[in-house]
């Protein structure tokens, strides 16, 4: 049994990501750092993050769900099934294959979703002047945020409202009903095989389920009254800061 130090770490940790979660997405970079500091090897912490995390992401997918809308024309259900698909292949990828090299990748991919929500808005418009948007583009985009969000999810919710901001035009704000959803969603499919696989951390990942708990629900109400300015600078700081940590983290940046 975890001494209460350690309880009261994962707990804290899983509230704080399960608002991060519900508000702009990056939770996993509240939850993973407690875990390894736990001294939990990482991909035992990246299962136990991602199984902790659920109930709040879930938890936030509920009070969203009067907000659910089809996104680029793309019904609710397909969005949902194509991330679980994802989900599923990407978690049995994280199983079976190191995850040195995806390591290296991460920080790429978070700049990317910086880059994006800096100047998504006016690429948008340009891109939307000159190609029709639709499930053509949006389904095999969803599918590979689902895949990413299986294998190690860190900022799969940021690069979500990143991309679909892109494709198809939504705003921040706009992105919590899908965002949490599809969120829930993918760490839903994995949880299966990571539970499965006997590679969660129960006495660590039981507080920090129920601080994600409480989080993603604060969270969510505290987002329905925001506006969405500060949706987007709130977004924008989480992005940024998750981006710096993670290129430190790869690339031996840090002092």
């Amino acid at each position: 049994m975890a001494d209460p130090g350690t309880m009261l770490l994962a707990g804290g940790a899983g509230m704080l990501g399960g608002a991060m979660n519900a508000l702009a997405g990056g939770g996993t970079f509240a939850t993973l750092p407690a875990l390894i500091a736990m001294g939990l090897p990482a991909n035992i912490a990246n299962a136990s993050s991602n199984v902790a995390l659920l109930p709040g992401a879930a938890a936030s997918a509920w009070t969203f769900r009067d907000e659910l809308a089809p996104v680029a024309g793309v019904p609710v259900r397909t969005l949902a099934a194509i991330t679980f698909a994802g989900g599923l292949i990407g978690s049995a990828l994280l199983l079976a294959t190191p995850s040195d090299a995806f390591d290296m990748i991460i920080p790429w991919l978070l700049l990317y979703a910086f880059a994006v929500l800096a100047f998504g808005q006016r690429a948008s418009e340009w891109l939307r002047a000159r190609v029709t948007i639709g499930p053509r583009a949006l389904v095999p985009v969803l599918g590979a945020l689902g895949v990413y969000g299986g294998y190690f999810g860190g900022g799969v919710g940021l690069m979500t409202t990143a991309t679909l901001g892109l494709l198809a035009g939504v705003t921040p704000r706009s992105m919590f009903a899908p965002r949490t959803l599809m969120l829930a969603v993918s760490n839903a499919a994995a949880a299966i095989l990571f539970v499965g696989a006997g590679m969660v951390h129960w006495a660590a990942a039981v507080p920090m389920l129920a601080g994600a708990m409480l989080g993603g629900w604060i969270g969510a109400l505290a987002g329905r009254a925001m506006p969405h300015a500060l949706v987007r600078w709130w977004t924008l700081l989480v992005t940024g800061a998750t981006t710096l940590v993670f290129f430190a983290r790869a690339y031996g940046l840090a002092a």
